[in-house]
């Protein structure tokens, strides 16, 4: 499907110089010569490498046709991370390489959406929040009042975040997937 250089947005997947590319980052230009245009950062979904391209507002892009579907995350190996259709019961495998960072915040039977390119897992969607259990986070340091006084913590997955002072161990919170961010406590 055809689409113009302006209708590109972050999280789309497009086919340029023969191979398929996710779009990172895209920023509208309009300087004060010339005529306007679309910077874009791409990642390569069969490569892994990165491009910045710049489109003219005029320039036509191809989209990539793909088929999402929901799955639930079943279990991981050393290479692999496992899913199941959930109307078909049907199962798919893919690479940790695809997925990278985002496989720390997979849990058994959480909800994701799998983009499928000719059957194939090409790019992994997780819900916009995610639940997890504070491990450790340091005490509230009497007297420190200040409005923006986040501490760091350490999420049951690994992961390290800053959370409010009002945070304690064994909290569950909610976080943002896509900048791994805290959100809010969930009671």
């Amino acid at each position: 499907m055809k689409i113009t250089a302006n209708e590109i947005k972050t999280g789309m997947l497009i086919e340029h110089k023969d191979d398929l590319w996710t779009v990172l980052k895209t920023q509208h230009v309009k300087p004060g010569k010339g005529g306007a245009f679309n910077q874009v950062e791409l990642k390569s979904v069969i490569k892994g490498t990165k491009l910045n391209e710049r489109f003219r507002s005029n320039e036509t892009l191809e989209k990539a046709e793909v088929e999402e579907k929901k799955f639930n995350f079943l279990y991981s190996d050393e290479q692999n991370c496992y899913f199941m259709d959930n109307v078909s019961f049907e199962q798919v495998s893919m690479e940790k390489n695809l997925i990278e960072d985002k496989e720390k915040l997979l849990k058994e039977n959480l909800e994701v959406v799998i983009s499928l390119l000719n059957e194939k897992p090409i790019s992994l969607e997780l819900p916009k929040n995610i639940e997890c259990t504070v491990e450790s986070t340091d005490g509230v340091v009497k007297g420190q009042t200040a409005a923006s006084s986040y501490k760091p913590a350490k999420l049951d997955n690994g992961i390290m975040i800053s959370v409010p002072p009002f945070i304690e161990n064994g909290d569950k919170i909610i976080i943002d997937s896509r900048n791994l961010e805290y959100v809010k406590k969930n009671n």
